[in-house]
C-alpha cells in the first residue's frame, strides 16, 4: 500500500497539470453543459478503448450464440429439457461475455479513476462566500495518549479565525472555526511546533477548483483528492480538511454530479456504438 500511495502521489503532479488546462472551460460555462460534454467525451473515449482492448469476434461469435438460444427457448418453450439446456447455454454467454469485458475494465479503471478525481475537485463542494463561517480539521497522527504539539495558524488576508483551536482527544483532531473575507485562492498557515504546514482555502463564488482535504498516507485519499501534496506517513498531521458548502445541483453538484456523469456517459456510448461497430 505504501507502494501504491508513492505511485499516485507521482501520477497526480501531471494529472493537476493537465486537469487544470483540459478542465479550464468549467469555470465558465454552466455546470450542466461543463458535465454533460466530459462525460459524452468520457462515453466516447472509453467505447474506443472497449473496442481494441477487447476479443471483439469473441464476444460477436457469443452475442450471436446468445441469439440462437433465444430463438430456440421460444421455439421450444414445450419441451422442459430444450428450455432447461438453452437456459443453461444462456447462462454461459452471460458469463462469457462477464469474462471478456474484465481486461478492458481493468485497462479503463486507472484513467476512469484519475479523472474522477479531478472533476470532484470543480464538482465535488463550492467555494467559500466572502463572510461564510467553516470549520478547518487537522487530524493528527499517532496515539489518543502522546504529547499534543503546539499548533497555530498564522494570520492571514484571506480570513480570520473566529474560535478555536479546540481538540477532540478520542479523535486527536484540532478544530478551528474561520471566517471567509476575500476572494481567492491562498493558503492557511499552520506553525506546528517548528514546522509550517500550508492548506490551500479558496473563497469566491462559480466554479473553482476545490481541495476539501489535504490527504495524509492512504492511496485512497490521495486519489480521491489529488490537488495538494499528501502528508509523509512520518508526519504529525495526518490530513488537514476544511468543511466546504455542499454545491446544490442534480447535474453538477455534490454527489450527484457522479450520478449524472455516468449516465450520461453510459447514454453516449451506446447511441455511438452501432457507429464505431462496437461489440459489448
Amino acid at each position: 500500500m505504501n507502494f501504491l500511495a508513492h505511485i499516485i502521489t507521482w501520477i497526480n503532479v501531471p494529472m493537476n497539470v493537465l486537469g487544470r488546462f483540459v478542465l479550464a472551460p468549467v469555470a465558465v460555462l454552466p455546470g450542466w453543459l461543463s458535465n454533460t460534454i466530459i462525460a459524452a467525451v468520457t462515453g466516447l473515449l472509453l467505447l474506443i478503448i472497449f473496442k481494441h482492448t477487447s476479443n471483439q469476434r469473441a464476444i460477436g461469435q457469443v452475442r450471436d450464440n446468445i441469439k440462437a438460444n433465444m430463438l430456440a427457448l421460444k421455439l421450444f418453450k414445450d419441451s422442459i429439457s430444450v428450455t432447461l439446456q438453452t437456459q443453461a447455454r444462456l447462462f454461459k454467454g452471460a458469463l462469457q461475455l462477464l469474462l471478456y469485458a474484465v481486461v478492458p475494465l481493468l485497462v479503463m479503471v486507472v484513467p476512469v479513476s484519475l479523472l474522477l478525481g479531478q472533476l470532484g475537485l470543480w464538482y465535488q463542494s463550492r467555494p467559500l462566500l466572502p463572510g461564510e463561517q467553516t470549520v478547518v480539521i487537522m487530524k493528527l497522527n499517532s496515539k489518543i495518549n502522546s504529547p499534543w504539539p503546539q499548533v497555530s495558524i498564522e494570520s492571514m488576508p484571506a480570513a480570520e479565525v473566529i474560535t478555536g483551536p479546540f481538540r477532540i482527544f478520542s479523535k486527536r483532531q484540532i478544530c478551528w472555526e474561520i471566517k471567509a473575507l476575500e476572494a481567492g485562492n491562498q493558503p492557511i498557515v499552520f506553525q506546528v511546533e517548528t514546522d509550517k504546514i500550508e492548506k490551500e482555502l479558496v473563497i469566491g463564488d462559480g466554479f473553482m477548483r476545490v481541495s476539501a482535504k489535504r490527504p495524509g498516507w492512504r492511496w485512497s485519499d490521495i486519489l480521491r483528492h489529488p490537488a495538494e501534496r499528501p502528508f509523509g506517513p512520518d508526519s504529525t498531521v495526518r490530513s488537514i480538511s476544511i468543511d466546504y458548502p455542499a454545491r446544490l445541483s442534480r447535474t453538477s453538484g455534490t454527489d450527484w454530479w457522479l450520478f449524472y456523469f455516468f449516465v450520461v456517459s453510459l447514454v453516449f456510448a451506446l447511441l455511438f456504438r452501432p457507429f464505431l461497430k462496437v461489440k459489448i
